[in-house]
């Protein structure tokens, strides 16, 4: 890394930029600076700018002084007392992450989701963070010991059961769809003209994915639809 000093002062009241290389991909980083930021504000930049990105490195070498050689003691003071400081930064970030952490538990029964496939049984507790699923056919090939981060619980509800329904498919792969009710009845102001339109509910799908469609061609396409069970607008 270099100091790059003496420039003008900018709007922001900075005068020199910190010139950060990465030895291995020749990455270079170039961090605004103040020639008389303390060294506590040198690591802040640095873990700001660097170690949020690339992690702590693992060596810091003062590749040039620009500055006069009477500099060169004070400089190297800063870059020893950032290395210090940067030492301490894993740490600082590992308790902020342990205050989020939590212990999670299962027991032998337990249904739950797995990351890479749909809800699955626990057959036996390993270890507090290893368990045991029972897997389908399909993921035989796949070891059925999971870590406890690839585990969410699952809870039972009679509303996640879907029953399965036949679609008759045309034979160019389409498929036809009825419509069930009108929901709700809308007039829609043109320049020149009104149109009359319809929420329609359709068979197979729920009563958010309802559309609106032009009445007109609606009451042409599905007379029947505009019975008084049907339409509720």
């Amino acid at each position: 890394m270099d100091f790059v000093s003496g420039l003008p002062m900018t709007l922001r009241k900075k005068d020199s930029i910190w010139v950060i290389i990465d030895r291995l991909t020749k990455l270079v980083h170039f961090i605004l600076a103040r020639t008389d930021y303390s060294v506590e504000k040198l690591a802040e930049l640095n873990v700001s700018e660097i170690v949020r990105l690339h992690g702590v490195p693992l060596s810091i070498f003062l590749i040039e002084i620009r500055d006069s050689p009477s500099d060169f003691g004070e400089i190297e003071d800063k870059v020893r007392i950032i290395r210090d400081c940067l030492k301490v930064a894993p740490d600082r970030q590992k308790s902020y992450a342990d205050l989020k952490r939590k212990d999670i538990e299962f027991v032998v029964g337990d249904q739950m989701f797995l990351k890479v496939s749909l809800w699955k049984k626990i057959t036996e507790r390993i270890d507090p963070v290893a368990y045991r699923l029972v897997l389908p056919s399909e993921l035989e090939k796949i070891h059925n010991v999971f870590h406890v981060s690839m585990l969410r619980r699952y809870r039972q509800d009679p509303s996640h059961v879907v029953t399965p329904y036949e679609v008759e498919i045309q034979l160019d792969l389409s498929y036809s769809e009825e419509p069930i009710s009108v929901l709700a009845r809308e007039i829609k102001e043109l320049q020149n003209k009104r149109v009359l339109l319809v929420k329609v509910l359709w068979n197979r799908h729920r009563v958010e994915e309802a559309t609106w469609e032009t009445e007109d061609l609606m009451r042409l396409q599905y007379p029947n639809l505009f019975t008084s069970k049907k339409f509720w607008g």
